[in-house]
């Protein structure tokens, strides 16, 4: 007996050891507006706590080194920070265009053999919460167990209520999910109607589908490969042909384009005959709305949520936060409000859902605020448009220790710097300046410039930009360590 449990164990470390998380990092940020942007999407966000979402799912497997992120240029800089802060080195995959989950798990595959191995898969969106961390791991082991045999492994969640807003795994009926160990899967249905919800949750043979997998990367790709050869051969086209950098891969965009724009469930899970699902007994949440928010978050004796400078008098049930400002509220009952610098929601929980053609009326009338914050991430910092007026715009920039901003040029704007802390080691035409606090520098235009912090403390300056046109395309970039070509600063 004694010896059983040593060789379990010593299989359970095999496998752990062998196994190779992958996040999946995309999103457009329209379903948690106005705090996740497309730009700055949900997993990003630090709501309410130290840890962003995509923080917690690098954390959630003890031990874990280098994952493989897949995500897309936009975000690969502020991905790259958070993970940073976490002490977790990854191997990040940019994606040129978002082409849906299984492409996206594919070069991730693709990758994970590279190096000769054949490891197995863990792979999880970065932006689910998992309440019982334990649980977790007894449905993880389970997972490795079947997919160490070549399966393709999914989790399953037991429904607590007939929600219409998952999608649901039905397993081969008779055992209602009792067995830990797995159970084959029978068929995929998409988000039911309320009445059909009722009766899945009855039945016990329907589980909320998680959205997570364990497989081997050859098994995935095999599969692939069966199941839509085009797929397989344009993501292998795209990541052959990708340009290397350290730490980052690029696919080729040209090869990516042509991949089918499809999820793993559509492409794989729903054909194949080898899919198996793992019940994970847990809390869980796939936080895509507001509503959804409310429900996961720590509540006060009337049911409320307030996050930041709240003052709540008669209200219940509702959703309250603040970036900055003060947020009064008297006699609400059901609404989410949500306030930042550049824009407030105010909406009935029971209507979130809508949020999502809201933001997409803000793309049709050409407005910027579903793109980014008023505050703009940037590699080397951010900056945040605090003023702006005729021929005017007044931005606080932050650079951290030893960044720089890109050599540059403007045509149409001059900028005069004020620096508030730190120190700025300023280029201009070649010869460098450093300018200190209370200190102030002059950009003409056309003039070539770069800004850097050669301290190791924060930088935060003033820029006044004045001119006939301030938009962030002026710009004409001469070298910059980031390696960037399309994006402004």
């Amino acid at each position: 007996m004694i010896k059983d449990i040593e060789e379990s164990q010593k299989t359970d470390r095999s496998l752990m050891e062998n196994l190779v998380p992958v996040i999946l990092s995309g999103g457009n940020g329209t379903r948690l507006w106005p705090q996740s942007r497309k730009k700055f999407p949900k997993q990003l966000l630090k709501l309410n706590g130290e840890k962003s979402m995509l923080q917690r799912t690098v954390s959630r497997v003890a031990g874990l080194q280098n994952p493989i992120v897949v995500c897309n240029e936009e975000q690969r800089f502020m991905i790259a920070k958070q993970l940073q802060e976490v002490d977790c080195s990854a191997t990040m995959i940019v994606e040129p265009c978002a082409r849906n989950t299984a492409p996206a798990i594919a070069v991730a595959a693709l990758q994970a053999i590279s190096e000769g191995e054949d490891p197995l898969l863990l792979v999880q969106p970065a932006d689910h919460l998992i309440g019982d961390q334990e649980a977790f791991q007894v449905a993880l082991q389970a997972a490795l167990e079947l997919a160490d045999t070549g399966k393709l492994v999914t989790f399953g969640v037991p429904p607590s209520v007939a929600d219409t807003g998952f999608g649901y795994i039905k397993i081969v009926g008779g055992s209602g999910g009792s067995c830990l160990e797995g159970e084959r899967i029978e068929q995929f249905v998409e988000k039911p109607d309320l009445t059909t919800a009722k009766q899945y949750l009855s039945s016990g043979d329907y589980f909320w589908n998680s959205g997570m997998f364990v497989f081997k990367a050859s098994v995935y790709l095999n599969e692939l490969q069966n199941q839509n050869s085009e797929m397989f051969f344009h993501c292998q086209s795209a990541f052959r042909r990708s340009i290397l950098e350290v730490g980052v891969i690029r696919l080729s965009e040209q090869a990516f384009n042509l991949c089918p724009n499809n999820s793993i469930d559509y492409t794989i899970m729903e054909k194949t005959a080898n899919a198996w699902l793992v019940p994970l007994h847990s809390s869980w949440k796939d936080l895509g709305n507001w509503s959804a928010m409310w429900e996961a978050a720590e509540k006060d004796a009337d049911d409320n949520v307030q996050w930041g400078d709240v003052l709540a008098e008669d209200c219940e049930s509702s959703f309250f936060q603040s970036d900055g400002r003060l947020i009064a509220a008297i006699g609400l009952k059901d609404l989410i409000v949500v306030d930042t610098k550049d824009a407030i929601l105010v909406a009935d929980k029971n209507r979130v859902q809508e949020v999502k053609s809201l933001v997409a009326r803000l793309d049709q009338q050409g407005r910027t605020e579903h793109l980014s914050h008023r505050e703009v991430m940037r590699p080397w910092g951010s900056y945040d448009s605090i003023g702006e007026g005729h021929r005017f715009q007044v931005k606080l920039i932050k650079v951290n220790p030893g960044e720089s901003l890109s050599l540059q040029m403007h045509h149409y704007r001059a900028e005069h710097w004020i620096v508030v802390s730190g120190t700025a080691l300023v280029e201009r035409d070649g010869v460098e300046q450093l300018v200190s606090e209370n200190e102030s520098v002059y950009i003409q235009i056309g003039q070539r410039h770069r800004l850097t912090n050669p301290g190791s403390l924060p930088l935060q300056l003033i820029e006044v930009q004045s001119g006939c046109y301030l938009g962030e395309d002026d710009i004409v970039r001469f070298s910059d360590n980031y390696n960037r070509v399309k994006e402004a600063v």
